[in-house]
């Protein structure tokens, strides 16, 4: 409560789970990119209705070099798949990361805020600017890519902004299902 979070909500599909984390390495690492309409009904499943009208639907950007690699942007492949069901309108290119960034994986909180720190951009902010936003990504672990992410939109203006994903880590239901 000291710190209230800079997002207006999360929905998520589903938890992180060994199942779960299969079907993202899956889609993510072993590029079975035709699991992403399946994966994106389970999350507009759970999303409640637009406040307002229309959302804007904008995904969590890769950096250009993360992008050449892996040859598509998964957030990218969930927000079309909302887009395609109705809930709100595609903006791909919302955000850039203007900054390469190491894998967060290991870093404390300080650390991935620090690494972060800059890498996240609104390019056309007019296109922002009073809008509620639905941020997608795949995976929602510490918060931190999507934090600046939030705070980027924010500052450019954007009314709301809701975080959607496949799949979100919960710790207290990890320990639950040890």
């Amino acid at each position: 409560m000291a710190t209230p979070p800079v997002h207006d909500g999360i929905t998520a599909g589903t938890l992180y789970t060994d199942t779960s984390r299969k079907l993202v390495l899956a889609l993510k690492h072993g590029r079975r990119i035709a699991l992403t309409p399946m994966l994106g009904r389970l999350i507009a499943a759970r999303l409640p209705e637009a406040e307002g009208g229309g959302r804007l639907i904008v995904p969590v950007p890769l950096h250009r070099w993360r992008l050449w690699q892996r040859g598509f942007n998964q957030a990218a492949l969930l927000a079309r798949e909302l887009g395609r069901s109705g809930q709100g309108e595609l903006f791909v290119d919302g955000l850039k990361r203007v900054k390469r960034t190491p894998s967060l994986g290991g870093m404390g909180a300080k650390a991935r805020a620090r690494v972060l720190s800059g890498a996240i951009t609104v390019p056309q902010p007019e296109r922002i600017k009073g809008r509620h936003i639905l941020l997608v990504d795949d995976v929602l672990t510490s918060g931190a890519t999507s934090t600046a992410c939030v705070k980027a939109l924010k500052r450019a203006g954007a009314k709301s902004v809701v975080i959607a994903c496949f799949a979100r880590v919960l710790d207290e239901a990890l320990e639950h299902a040890s």
